[in-house]
């Protein structure tokens, strides 16, 4: 069933890209097939395991844990909804390039093998490059997007090289304790020893900080969310990008929890520096694509923070945020990219008084703006207070260096709100022109609007499925500290 639901995508990419008539429609017809197999096999798939190579212990092997699920379901969802929205302004290779990136990013959430999650981590980065450098229908080339692409491109690049050095380390240590191998169940009872388990954690880490993004390894984000299409900034930051908050859990903690409470300081401390730093980076901004981007290093910073500052809360914040930010952000995303489809500019001082011409979107806008400030009622709310009740337990100066983050994110959210949506109208153009949200494009969002309140007020399910993940990451940390 997995292999079956990773396989689904990948033959949807191959053929939406070559068939004459319909691609978009076929694209379509294959993202919602995989969003059915997706629920059947979050629901009841067994874990699969078969030797891929044999003489380097390498399996293919996928099975779901409760993180896994969370991250597969987000995937499956966003895909088809993104196909919507961008319907009218990507033509089928953007629509093959968003299969084949959902396809690797499927068989990363679901690998229980090292070496077959490094394959498909690095594979991601093909379809998200075109995906970049490609404009939409309705929008221009030109360098600024190509540069884009290709810094995204080394950034993740030069991270992948240094997760091969983990992915080598890891394969040396299972070596030196009799056959090779890299299942997750294997490397997790070895006894990797301080020295290797430290050096292979700084790998995995920088990794996953690069790809997460977290300071000062983020600068790649703001220009990639300026230049690509909204469609494409919503599966990169909303779903590649949580490949690396996902990696620390599944892998830095899971496999070196020594090694994680060693860094733990320092990685606090960058985390710290991320969710300032991009929340007053983002009050900053004119264009808008590029504020929300850095309204993510602030959220990816959270989530980090969550993950390392040793508590279950911490840890159960960290992913139901990640959830929750994959939520509001895409609503974010895909509304301003209504808007800016409608003004013709990503200025948000070209932009005002279009409160009264547009109410339908300024509300959505509204709404998942504040989902993204953390509103009560709304999804992020209780992550975020997870994450401080963490914050504080480990260190009251932590607690209130991160709580400064929700009066940024709030005043980000309103004032861009403010600056966009209320006063005059702008003389040159008239009010008439600027058209509110259709049917359709109100469709598009209302499942995430609706994720956004559920998950708000009855968070209980995800917490329900990531808690048998956390209570074993704590005692594998637990149990380390004893060691120590």
């Amino acid at each position: 069933m997995l292999t079956l639901l990773c396989a689904v995508p990948f033959v949807g990419a191959i053929v939406s890209a070559v068939m004459p008539a319909r691609p978009k429609a076929w694209a379509f017809g294959f993202a919602l097939a995989t969003l059915v197999l997706g629920i059947v096999a979050c629901a009841s798939a067994d874990a699969e395991d078969a030797t891929w190579i044999g003489a380097l212990g390498v399996h293919w092997a996928l099975g779901l844990d409760g993180l896994g699920r969370l991250m597969v379901l987000l995937t499956v969802a966003l895909v088809p909804i993104v196909m919507l929205a961008a319907v009218k302004d990507h033509d089928r290779r953007w629509y093959a390039w968003a299969l084949g990136l959902e396809a690797f990013a499927l068989v990363v959430f679901c690998a229980q093998d090292v070496f077959t999650f490094y394959v498909f981590f690095e594979a991601t980065l093909i379809p998200a490059y075109f995906m970049i450098g490609a404009p939409g229908v309705r929008q221009g080339g030109g360098p600024g997007r190509a540069r884009a692409a290709l810094k995204f491109l080394m950034y993740q690049l030069g991270g992948g090289l240094v997760l091969l050095g983990g992915v080598i380390g890891l394969y040396v240590v299972s070596a030196q304790h009799g056959a090779p191998s890299y299942l997750l169940s294997d490397l997790a009872n070895l006894d990797i020893g301080t020295t290797a388990g430290r050096w292979i954690f700084v790998a995995l880490f920088v990794a996953f900080a690069v790809k997460a993004p977290l300071f000062p390894l983020h600068t790649w984000l703001a220009d990639t969310t300026e230049h690509a299409t909204p469609p494409t900034s919503v599966l990169l930051v909303c779903v590649l990008d949580k490949i690396g908050t996902f990696g620390m859990i599944r892998f830095c903690l899971g496999l070196v929890p020594e090694a994680s409470r060693w860094a733990t300081p320092v990685v606090v401390a960058l985390a710290l520096v991320s969710i300032v730093y991009g929340a007053v980076l983002a009050i900053g901004q004119d264009d808008l694509l590029r504020l929300i981007g850095l309204t993510s290093l602030s959220h990816f910073g959270f989530i980090t923070l969550g993950i390392f500052a040793g508590s279950q809360q911490g840890l159960s914040g960290a992913i139901l945020y990640m959830v929750n930010h994959g939520v509001a952000t895409a609503a974010l995303f895909l509304v301003a990219g209504f808007l800016i489809t409608r003004r013709g500019t990503a200025s948000i001082r070209e932009m005002r008084g279009l409160e009264k011409a547009a109410p339908v979107m300024a509300g959505l806008f509204l709404v998942a703006g504040l989902a993204t400030a953390g509103l009560p009622g709304l999804s992020q709310f209780v992550s975020e207070i997870l994450v401080l009740i963490s914050a504080f337990d480990y260190h009251w100066f932590v607690g209130a260096i991160a709580v400064t983050a929700v009066v940024l994110a709030a005043i980000y959210i309103l004032w861009t709100y403010q600056r966009t949506f209320t006063g005059p109208p702008d003389k040159t153009t008239p009010r008439g022109k600027v058209a509110d949200l259709t049917r359709w494009e109100v469709g598009v969002l209302a499942p995430l609007m609706v994720g956004l309140v559920v998950f708000g007020f009855y968070p209980a399910p995800l917490l329900h499925a990531a808690n048998p993940l956390v209570d074993q990451i704590s005692h594998s940390i637990t149990v380390a500290a004893g060691e120590e």
